[in-house]
């Protein structure tokens, strides 16, 4: 219930001055299967004279009204119905499943208060199932089957078969799987391998059931194991130190042609002045020249 709906909760009951009535019902869980009729009925005692009668349905914190003033709402009045206080809703749907609350009110005095929960579940056969298997998997490694299937209602369990044989929930009592590893989830619906062995290589199928209609089966995936390629790893090592010494020996040759080789003749620069001439008097002296190297 959402806090809105808490509050205005909280707000009717502690604005009630009046006293609890008996309202009961003689449906508090109703089951029947998509496309039928459900009838939810409910009764109350003779002191509520002249009462007024509501019907609410409640479901993932959504709340609406089924009977409201005297009528059925928008919602319902083409496929429901009002009778003896109760109500009885046709050709129901899973959108259907949920709470519905039968409340009497007398405002007369002495007030009176009082309700009635039934639980309606409309139930739904399951569809064909989902089923997820790895085409091809490494031994010592995990993996998981997965088995999906949602629109039965009640929620299906499930079943997982290998070559079209049964797979039981603990296969060491199995003398055709006690050289398997595995967990089933019949909840879930998924079946793991952990580590997966080439043993557990196979034709795998599930089926989903929930005990409405028949049960249904999935389609048939081949699951390979293969072991660890040792050859390809090796094959790949090699590869890659291969492509190491040839990249060192052309850095090699490149060094040796010179590309590499720092060059130097702009480093050390050196000042060199020429020497004055014999026809020329030390007084006189004067630099004439210069040059760098």
């Amino acid at each position: 219930m959402t806090p809105g709906s808490l509050f205005f909760l909280f707000l009717a009951v502690s604005s009630w001055s009046g006293t609890s009535g008996e309202v009961t019902t003689s449906t508090p869980n109703v089951a029947v299967d998509v496309g039928a009729t459900a009838e939810l009925m409910c009764s109350y005692t003779s002191d509520f004279t002249n009462p007024r009668i509501e019907w609410k349905f409640w479901k993932e914190g959504y709340e609406s009204f089924v009977y409201l003033d005297g009528k059925l709402t928008d919602l319902y009045k083409d496929r429901a119905d009002f009778f003896n206080t109760g109500i009885r809703l046709m050709n129901v749907t899973p959108k259907d499943n949920g709470t519905y609350i039968c409340e009497v009110v007398k405002a007369a005095p002495p007030p009176l208060f009082g309700k009635a929960v039934i639980n309606l579940l409309v139930r739904v056969s399951p569809s064909v199932p989902i089923i997820k298997v790895p085409s091809s998997i490494t031994t010592g490694s995990r993996a998981v089957l997965s088995c999906i299937e949602t629109d039965g209602n009640p929620p299906s369990t499930f079943k997982w078969h290998k070559n079209k044989i049964l797979m039981p929930a603990n296969p060491s009592g199995s003398p055709t799987f006690q050289n398997s590893s595995y967990t089933l989830d019949a909840k879930a619906g998924t079946l793991t391998f952990d580590p997966v062995s080439k043993d557990d290589a196979g034709e795998y199928s599930c089926t989903a059931g929930n005990g409405i209609g028949s049960d249904k089966d999935s389609s048939v995936v081949l699951m390979e194991v293969n072991d660890v390629n040792v050859g390809g790893i090796v094959a790949a090592v090699i590869v890659v130190v291969l492509l190491l010494v040839l990249l060192g020996v052309a850095l090699w040759f490149l060094w040796r042609r010179g590309y590499f080789k720092r060059d130097t003749r702009s480093s050390g620069k050196k000042v060199i002045y020429s020497q004055p001439s014999e026809t020329r008097s030390d007084r006189n002296f004067q630099q004439t020249s210069s040059f760098l190297v």
